[in-house]
């Protein structure tokens, strides 16, 4: 019911750009992407603000998180114990047995080694002429081990955590989004290339989600990690804490410039992604054409430029992101070089401990590869929210004009239709209707003809609503229409489009998709009185026969007579008719003008005529030319009067003369 009929002038723009793009007439682009400043980190913290319905359990995960980090920033320190004993215990080897560690280390000052003085002075544990105490190390690396294990199954509860809360996110914001497409109005439709729609719905809905399962568990850990390594360093040495602290702001403006300049590209390649997925849609559904027409060459060079482009795209994001990396762990590096010389000073003035330096050390690499991997994810962060902000795109768009909130209950159905100075306009420089009025009866058949681009297809789009009025108004049985719900609206309305629609399931599917929980009983009465029962028991399945996406199984007729039937079954009180019978047989033309004829019975009816001999019969004959109605009358009226009527009527019986 509410597929919008495309006029001819649409068609031809359509036929134009390719089926990824019909369906519209010459409306600015609505929510294409465009080039804009860079915005990565509002669409990032938005893309987190998805996590908000969750917050109870990130808050358990963030608590599971800082558990885990605590024990595994007590691991290296409790390394160091274990090294200061081995340290101690060789050094201790070496000394007379029986001495007390103040005598050692007065003997070394007296022979004017003061600096292992200073060392052998710092020591804790240093019992002169004995050895390694194995089974203090042994206790101390069980320890360790037990605080890893622990801190690893911690980190683990974490992860499932926050994948759970996730995948909950993506799939509200999947539903959000199907919501939306649901709620926008016809122009977005016309203006945004189905493969293009598609990606955004689909590909970056997905990367979405990847990026996030993957990368967040690995934030959260990180910058916890980043917090815990640096009070620990703080509590070993501030002096070398503040030596480390150095490369940060080099590793964060190195980043930075990375990133900003990768952003870009990211957003290019799912731009470029977005096109490859329109002409692959375009190429598939008009398979059949690119074959008769022998433009297969065309259509590979169409895919190889869109290939080609995306290629480019992905290559100079991931070139541009992966030089991050190596930059960091280059600064890392250094950093590793200035903490190691520093702190061998100070173990030599007897400042720190060999286990003290040890410890650093480790919690100076554990404090940069956060850093690391933070960078070393930088593509698909940036990957992530170059397809959220796609998404937020489609989000945000323009909304249709929302229903009234009040039910107005119709207790006339005699579908009696009045515009009332009616205007209208695709843009708004370029009027298309202006000041149209129009009253049709109660079970008139009114017939719209007129050149291509007249307004025709337009006039029956505004009863639906498919587009709201510039000025004026239409009424159904007295009733604004735009003070209804369209579902109300559109409930009362019967369409039968030239380009049929048939959805993958059974004929007796299609047929009462016209009326929800229809009978069986008014499914087949509704068959046999639009003909459609006369072919299905010619069928292996009868009634339950699979359609396909194409309904390639049935003729143009057969299709055509499904969704009269589709019509009929809704028992609408107002139709309209895309009138199409060229591409049938003789027989079957009879069958559907016949089918036609037996749904317009006593409703009130606008039949957008191609064919002017099929409109002998109607009732009222409008002639429309730039959105006005020139003329209008019966068949015999019209043609009597010689005016536009009877010229198009001549040009169109030649023209069959001659191809005849």
């Amino acid at each position: 019911m509410s597929d919008r009929i495309l006029s001819e002038e649409e068609k031809a723009a359509a036929a134009r750009r390719g089926p990824a793009r019909q369906g519209g007439p010459p409306h600015a682009a609505i929510g294409a992407p465009a080039e804009k400043p860079e915005s990565f980190w509002p669409n990032a913290l938005r893309l987190l603000g998805l996590l908000r319905a969750e917050r109870i359990l990130v808050a358990v995960a963030v608590g599971l998180g800082i558990i885990g980090v605590v024990l595994q920033a007590a691991g290296p320190r409790i390394l160091g114990l274990a090294t200061d004993r081995i340290f101690e215990g060789f050094l201790g080897a070496q000394m007379p047995a029986g001495a007390t560690q103040e005598e050692v280390v007065a003997g070394l000052r007296a022979d004017g080694q003061d600096q292992l003085a200073d060392v052998v002075a710092a020591m804790e544990n240093l019992v002169p002429g004995q050895g390694i105490d194995f089974d203090a190390v042994a206790r101390i690396l069980l320890l360790a081990v037990i605080l890893f294990v622990v801190a690893a199954a911690f980190q683990w509860l974490q992860t499932r955590i926050l994948v759970g809360v996730v995948n909950r996110a993506i799939y509200d914001i999947r539903r959000d989004v199907e919501d939306k497409l649901h709620r926008l109005p016809l122009p977005y439709f016309d203006n945004q290339p189905r493969g293009e729609l598609l990606s955004r719905v689909t590909n970056d809905i997905d990367n979405m989600a990847q990026s996030l399962q993957q990368t967040l568990a690995q934030l959260l850990t990180s910058l916890l990690t980043v917090i815990a390594m640096l009070a620990m360093m703080f509590w070993i040495s501030p002096t070398l804490a503040l030596i480390a602290l150095v490369t940060v702001p080099v590793t964060m403006v190195v980043a930075g410039m990375i990133g900003k300049r990768a952003q870009r590209h990211f957003i290019e390649q799912w731009r470029a992604t977005g096109e490859v997925t329109g002409v692959v849609e375009e190429a598939f559904t008009g398979h059949d054409l690119v074959k008769v027409f022998g433009r297969q060459r065309e259509a590979q060079a169409t895919f190889a430029a869109s290939n080609d482009a995306l290629y480019r795209a992905s290559f100079g994001a991931q070139f541009v992101s992966g030089i991050i990396m190596p930059a960091l762990m280059f600064i890392g590096n250094i950093n590793y070089v200035l903490v190691a010389v520093v702190g061998g000073l100070r173990v030599a003035n007897g400042q720190l401990s060999v286990g003290d330096v040890q410890a650093f050390i480790q919690y100076s690499r554990q404090f940069t590869q956060p850093l690391t991997q933070v960078a070393s994810m930088a593509n698909l962060m940036q990957s992530g929210v170059a397809s959220a902000e796609r998404v937020f795109e489609v989000l945000d768009a323009a909304e249709q004009r929302p229903d009234p909130e009040v039910h107005i209950p119709v207790e006339d159905r005699s579908g009696r239709v009045s515009f009332e100075d009616v205007s209208f306009s695709y843009r708004s420089a370029q009027p298309l209707i202006e000041h149209l009025d129009l009253v049709v009866e109660p079970g008139q058949t009114v017939a719209i003809v007129g050149p291509t681009g007249a307004g025709k297809t337009t006039l029956v789009n505004l009863v639906m609503r498919f587009y709201e009025l510039d000025g004026g108004r239409i009424t159904l049985d007295g009733i604004d229409i735009a003070t209804l719900s369209r579902h109300d609206l559109r409930s009362r309305v019967g369409m039968v489009l030239q380009d049929t629609w048939l959805f993958a399931g059974s004929i007796r599917d299609n047929i009462a998709y016209g009326r929800p929980g229809a009978s069986e009983d008014e499914v087949r009465a509704a068959a046999r009185a639009t003909y459609v029962d006369r072919f299905v028991h010619s069928l292996p399945d009868g009634y339950d026969t699979r359609l396909d996406d194409e309904a390639s199984n049935l003729s143009a007729g057969e299709k055509q007579l499904v969704t009269i039937a589709r019509a009929f079954i809704s028992e609408p009180d107002l139709l309209i008719l895309d009138e199409a019978t060229s591409s049938v047989d003789t027989r079957t033309e009879v069958l559907v003008q016949h089918a036609m004829a037996a749904l317009r019975a006593d409703r009130t009816s606008f039949v957008i005529a191609h064919r002017l001999s099929t409109i002998r019969d109607a009732d009222l004959i409008l002639v429309m030319e730039e959105g006005r109605i020139v003329e209008q009358g019966t068949h015999d009226e019209l043609l009597a009067a010689g005016g536009a009527f009877a010229r198009l009527y001549a040009a169109q019986f030649s023209a069959a003369a001659v191809t005849g």
